[in-house]
């Protein structure tokens, strides 16, 4: 559906009015208090649009941090949804399923390796990969049972599971939920040099996005991951690429490491990859190194269940035709440049790649959660991060004038912030 600016909502917001607020009652009553959401209550989205329960429309312009890359209630997506919903939707891994084999066969054909290991959040998928480079570095490279360590970036974001957690520097996702997991080197994002100084013998991996997105997006030298890719192949190690919000699509090709020719050893896929209807992570990779999980030693119930592999497959398909990635691009383009005549004018710098951008704002006019809520006052959602750092992710089937309208509401926003200053 093509929105036009007839269609958009009135360019101020009321504030909440007594049913959303009532809505976030009962949620802040008995939901966990682990999020802290923009006032704003959703109720339908089409497309890069979202409605909330009062009728008014936003463009989402974080798109489930990338989970939603081919927009809302793509009819595609829904179409093989609405397809095995009503066959079967969970057999479980104790038996073989007929949506299973094709989908794994298709997604490593994506990705040029040999199999795939299908499970459900990303969070999943980052820790499968911890397992299978350990037991790859014991059955394989020959490292001492208990003695494996994996190289690892300051500023990384792969989840919060308790593992995960342990090699992270983030004090809210980390502080107060120790003893942590040993096993890790932290170094710093973008130094090909220090990761090769804390190799040693028994390293097995390092994992690393090839752009950091919770961080601000923050992309790293071109040469940073091509040295990792030689470094890795110089000293026995596996190269682990968290693709699950800079992957399928997003950054303007398949992969954020195409963007530098790199091919890693092991991609680690999810969000985009259930197309915002199901939770669908995977890890992908050869079969000398996947290959070394026996049956029994991991698993999940859901991972690779029916509903989750017809509704991969079909995002396989989208971007098997690459006209997501090339939209990404083209639309990153339009993006970065409009967004760049904001520098000096309340925006410090631009970052990104693709339809993905991190936008630092000068913190003497505002935090990012200050400038999402004015946004969110205009009819554009978007999410901060770190201080006053914001991230645009919109679907990629926004449509060119709607994104260049989301500029110009981050323009006035920022033009109120600096007369009240």
């Amino acid at each position: 559906m093509t929105d036009t600016v007839a269609h958009r909502i009135h360019p101020s917001s009321p504030a909440p009015t007594d049913r959303q607020a009532q809505a976030i009652a009962l949620e802040d009553e008995h939901a966990a208090h682990n999020y802290h959401p923009l006032p704003i209550v959703v109720a339908e989205g089409l497309g890069a649009w979202v409605t909330d329960i009062d009728g008014r429309r936003y463009l989402d312009c974080l798109a489930a941090y990338s989970a939603v890359n081919f927009g809302h209630s793509n009819p595609l997506l829904l179409d093989a949804a609405r397809a095995q919903l009503e066959r079967i939707t969970l057999t479980s891994r104790a038996f073989h399923n007929d949506q299973l084999g094709p989908f794994v066969t298709e997604l490593a054909a994506l990705a040029g390796k040999d199999l795939v290991l299908p499970m459900n959040t990303g969070a999943e998928a980052v820790e499968s990969a911890i397992k299978v480079a350990r037991a790859w570095g014991y059955r394989v490279k020959g490292v001492a049972d208990g003695q494996a360590n994996i190289i690892v970036m300051a500023g990384n974001f792969h989840g919060r599971t308790t593992t995960i957690v342990s090699f992270s520097d983030d004090p809210d996702a980390r502080a107060g939920f120790g003893p942590y997991t040993p096993g890790f080197r932290s170094v710093p994002y973008g130094d090909a040099d220090a990761v090769a100084a804390a190799i040693d013998e028994n390293t097995v991996a390092v994992l690393v996005e090839p752009i950091q997105g919770e961080a601000g997006i923050i992309v790293p030298p071109p040469e940073f991951l091509p040295a990792l890719r030689a470094l890795c192949d110089e000293r026995r190690v596996l190269l682990i690429a968290d693709e699950i919000q800079s992957g399928l699509g997003r950054t303007g090709s398949t992969f954020a490491c195409d963007l530098v020719g790199v091919v890693p050893d092991l991609y680690l896929l999810g969000k985009a990859l259930g197309g915002g209807i199901v939770p669908v992570s995977a890890v992908v990779g050869d079969r000398e190194v996947l290959g070394v999980l026996r049956p029994g030693e991991h698993g999940s119930t859901f991972g690779g269940n029916p509903l989750a592999a017809a509704v991969g497959r079909a995002v396989v398909a989208l971007l098997a035709t690459g006209e997501p990635q090339e939209r990404a691009e083209l639309l990153g383009l339009r993006l970065r440049a409009a967004l760049e005549r904001l520098v000096g004018q309340g925006v410090l710098r631009v970052r990104g790649a693709g339809l993905w951008a991190g936008i630092d704002i000068d913190p003497a006019l505002a935090t990012g959660r200050e400038v999402c809520e004015l946004l969110m006052e205009r009819g554009v959602l978007a999410k901060d991060t770190h201080g006053s750092t914001i991230r645009l992710a919109p679907p990629i089937v926004v449509e060119p004038a709607d994104l260049d309208w989301a500029v110009e509401q981050l323009e006035a926003v920022l033009e109120d912030l600096a007369a009240r200053s």
